[in-house]
């Protein structure tokens, strides 16, 4: 059995954390260049992005929850 290279790790680890191709190549481009913060920099930013995306979709399921407390309770508006 062949082990898997770093470089074919390090990319599905990549887009597995959703990075776009863009992001990708930017990414093996600063790495070539040995540029680490640059690195932490890029990697930091996507990372806010998908915190920014969990709270969003936290947002909608709390308005979800909110939506079925309220119909369990009798309150939400009923048709005529």
């Amino acid at each position: 059995m062949s082990e898997i290279s770093e470089t074919t790790r390090l990319l599905r680890n990549l887009k597995d954390a959703g990075c776009e191709e863009a992001m990708i190549q930017k990414y093996l481009q600063l790495r070539e260049e040995g540029k680490q913060q640059e690195l932490f920099r890029l990697l930091s930013l996507h990372r806010a992005s998908l915190l920014d995306q969990v709270h969003v979709s936290q947002n909608m399921i709390d308005c979800l929850d909110h939506l079925v407390y309220t119909m369990k309770r009798g309150q939400t508006v009923r048709k005529k």
